[in-house]
């Protein structure tokens, strides 16, 4: 069930379409040291509580020749969160903002993103540093970190 906070001044929200336009295979879960997205941090750059990503059964295979990344891209599902509002207010921010604009997991398709640094692999399991998400929070995908094509040198934010 989506955790729903207070409405903050200036958030908006909007009723979602019925239809569900594409399907998903979660291909696992996350195992993080958060129980629930409430005690999840904001940001995990300087976090060290440990985390595994399982891959279910076949989509395990996929993992083969992911050995010598240091650093993998995972997707995920934040299942716990509101997807209907489309303006948010964050505490950090003076005024409020779409969500298009923000980190937030609360959007009309919760998936997160996060570059997370692999520690070690046992079989479908792997070690991570530190991730964003609630325990259970179910995979979506998993893409190797090239440096190369994904850091932007110069890149802006407002």
């Amino acid at each position: 069930m989506p955790e729903f906070k207070p409405p903050r001044p200036g958030e908006r929200s909007i009723e979602l379409p019925r239809a569900i336009d594409a399907g998903i295979y979660f291909i696992g879960r996350i195992h993080s040291a958060y129980p629930t997205p409430s005690d999840c941090p904001k940001n995990t750059l300087e976090r060290n509580e440990p985390a595994t990503i399982e891959v279910d059964a076949p989509f395990d295979q996929g993992l083969a020749g992911i050995e010598g990344f240091s650093h993998l891209i995972a997707l995920y599902w934040l299942d716990k969160s509101r997807r209907d509002l489309i303006v948010q207010h964050p505490s950090h921010r003076p005024e409020p903002a779409g969500v298009f604009s923000l980190r937030s997991p609360v959007r009309p398709n919760p998936i997160g993103l996060s570059v997370v640094e692999v520690l070690g692999r046992e079989d479908n399991r792997i070690r991570i540093r530190a991730i964003d998400c609630a325990d259970g929070t179910p995979l979506i995908d998993l893409k190797p970190y090239l440096a190369s094509s994904d850091a932007v040198a110069g890149a802006r934010r407002p």
